[in-house]
């Protein structure tokens, strides 16, 4: 159980390697520093070199995303599974020195995107104003046009569809008077009109009365020139910016060839930030350092080795104290390290609990195999999970969550072949709708779907057996801890109790022999005495005893009762994978023509499969963690561990590479 045994570190170095040991610390990635509590050294302040590298980094990755989006760099297929690029210390030493100018390239990628912003932006300015001028383009005068000496111009539009003609018989009906003025309508839709009135100056007012009457609109156009050579400067402006767009996108293009720089600029940005948080922790006086942290034991003396072999440094090794919040660090083999995810998801073991990732593996890849039980998907799960994990420098969470669905499809191809599943049903279907020949049994333990109640029994058998191994997890622990009555009492009259009552239970599904009714009545009846005699051991009362009794005997029953019927997840989720993929079959055979039933069953194949096989691994996941979560962890799990966070080089694009 691999939850690796930690120490605290002390680490006193001189000042002057401070930058060295910590390089080296940070590549090492196995010490975790703590908050230096001593009041006699001297604490960094680096807040604010902090903030300035979350803002280089901000601008990196700003300038990052618009390289992406405008250079449009063509990317290989399945290229995020490719992992990070490796790069010599040597090589990352000598491409720091170029920070700066990667620095200048990203604020010249973000400039440049601002003008292409702003050209857009002006673009749409200008051509609403073009199209809001667009109606007045036969307008041979300025739209500021107010008349001569002896006239005056009305410029503007009135709310309807009108020709001139229209326009001067309303006018005459209006005010007769009105005479001396001309009409020319410049453009009409159904909406508006736009129209030009010219009068002698002496009727000006009037004529502004009755166009006022008529819904008249004066325009308010800031317009000197004929409204054709304004559009004409707008067409010009509009291709001007549409050209400038252009020159700086192809601007932005050429710096394609620096996305990696970027990238670099961005790790190496990131690590100078956790490095300098790092520094905040630790202590100094005029002439050393302080380092003060948790260290995996596994890894200590093979640290403590390079430091003196490199540095004047002393350092001591402590084992944490009780009060000391210890950080966990897990790790396991091959087989259980994929599911040590899963245990994260939940909760770290605290300080008092196993790792139970290698208790658990086994049967979450039992479980999960269970719940999709079909060979055909467990192969192409298999397949794929191999072929990514070969081809690919797949590293971190990534690696073990492929791992994993590696042995579930393994686990899946196992309980797939017992239950006689490949693509559900689609040997029978092949053999009897193309070959008119009776398909073989090649189930090799039996089929759900004929036996379902066969399954039913099975899956809580299996469940028992699930809790049963949480309950022998339990008992360890509290025997480990020197409880060893306690590990007997709380965890022996369970078995008994739970191997008596569920044989009888069983017996309503499928029929058990008197003889072993007869020991499981017996079994179960000295299992509730001895749950009654032991649940309130604590109390000093004999009445309290009996009543503290008699309620563990009520929560055992309940609650295993209720434990245990939640292993029919199994059958219910192993049913509707071999369903649905038996419905998908049926579907597909339905032509009686042979030609156009095979096609049909190809195509209906190809579609209804991936979509089943999708939906069911979901469910698969979903409930083969509930069943950890909720059934398995509440009988010895508590959780509430700290994660190991050491200083490191958390990097996203490069990874190192030593030179010695």
């Amino acid at each position: 159980m691999a939850k690796l045994s930690m120490k605290r570190i002390e680490i006193i170095a001189l000042l002057e390697d401070r930058k060295k040991i910590m390089e080296r610390l940070q590549r090492r990635g196995v010490v975790e520093f703590s908050d230096c509590q001593d009041e006699a050294l001297v604490k960094m302040n680096t807040a604010s070199s902090v903030s300035q590298f979350e803002k280089s980094v901000n601008v990196a990755i700003e300038a990052k995303g618009i390289l992406e989006e405008f250079a449009q760099k063509k990317t290989p297929s399945f290229s995020f599974l490719k992992g990070r690029r490796g790069i010599e210390t040597d090589k990352f030493g000598s491409k720091v020195e170029q920070r700066d100018i990667i620095y200048k390239s990203c604020h010249d990628i973000i400039s440049l995107k601002k003008q292409i912003t702003e050209a857009r932006a002006a673009i749409v300015r200008t051509q609403t104003l073009s199209d809001a001028l667009e109606s007045w383009r036969n307008l041979d005068i300025p739209m500021q046009y107010r008349g001569t000496k002896y006239t005056r111009c009305f410029i503007g539009i009135v709310p309807k569809q009108v020709t001139s003609e229209d326009m001067l018989l309303e006018i005459a009906r209006r005010n007769p008077k009105l005479e001396m003025l001309t009409v020319e309508v410049v453009f009409a839709s159904k909406e508006q009109s736009c129209v030009v009135v010219i009068c002698h100056k002496s009727i000006a007012e009037e004529t502004n009365e009755v166009l006022r009457q008529m819904g008249f609109i004066a325009s308010s156009e800031p317009v000197k020139q004929t409204p054709e050579s304004v559009l004409r400067q707008y067409d010009s402006d509009i291709e001007m910016y549409r050209r400038e767009i252009e020159e700086n996108i192809r601007k932005i293009k050429s710096y394609a060839d620096k996305l990696e720089d970027i990238e670099f600029f961005i790790d190496y940005i990131n690590l100078r930030r956790d490095k300098y948080i790092a520094l905040s922790k630790i202590g100094l006086t005029k002439n050393t350092f302080i380092i003060t942290g948790y260290i995996p034991e596994k890894y200590s003396q093979k640290c403590i080795d390079e430091l003196d072999s490199r540095y004047t440094v002393a350092i001591s090794l402590f084992s944490p104290g009780d009060e000391d919040d210890v950080p966990v660090l897990l790790e396991n083999g091959g087989f259980c390290a994929p599911v040590e995810s899963i245990t994260e998801m939940y909760a770290l073991p605290g300080k008092k609990d196993i790792d139970p990732s290698s208790v658990m593996a086994f049967f979450y890849y039992m479980f999960f195999g269970i719940m999709l039980s079909d060979a055909g998907y467990g192969v192409i799960m298999v397949i794929g999970t191999a072929i990514v994990l070969a081809k690919f420098e797949i590293e971190g969470a990534m690696r073990k969550t492929l791992r994993m669905f590696f042995y579930c499809g393994i686990s899946t191809v196992f309980w797939g072949a017992m239950f006689g599943s490949w693509f559900g049903d689609i040997v029978t279907i092949i053999s009897e709708q193309f070959f008119n020949t009776q398909a073989p049994n090649i189930a090799l333990w039996f089929e759900p779907i004929k036996d379902p109640i066969k399954f039913l029994i099975a899956a809580f058998i299996f469940g028992i057996l699930h809790l049963f191994v949480g309950l022998g997890v339990n008992m360890k622990m509290a025997w480990d801890e020197g409880r060893k009555l306690d590990a007997i009492l709380d965890v022996v009259p369970i078995y008994i109790f739970i191997l008596g009552v569920a044989p009888l239970c069983g017996s309503i599904l499928v029929s058990v022999p008197p003889i072993v009714i007869s020991i499981c009545k017996y079994l179960a009846l000295a299992g509730a005495v001895l749950i009654i005699l032991t649940s309130g051991r604590s109390s000093k009362s004999i009445f309290g005893r009996f009543g503290m009794g008699l309620y563990g005997l009520y929560g055992v029953a309940s609650g295993y009762l209720s434990d245990i019927l939640s292993y029919s997840r199994l059958l219910a989720l192993g049913l509707a994978t071999g369903s649905i993929a038996g419905v998908v079959n049926m579907m597909g055979a339905m032509p009686s023509n042979p030609v156009i039933k095979g096609i049909t069953l190809t195509v209906v194949f190809l579609l209804g499969h991936p979509l089943n096989m999708a939906i069911n691994l979901l469910g698969a996941y979903v409930h083969t963690n509930r069943l950890q979560f909720v059934e398995f962890f509440s009988k010895f799990y508590e959780g509430g561990g700290r994660a190991f966070c050491p200083l490191k080089a958390d990097t996203k694009y490069i990874k190192f590479k030593e030179n010695n």
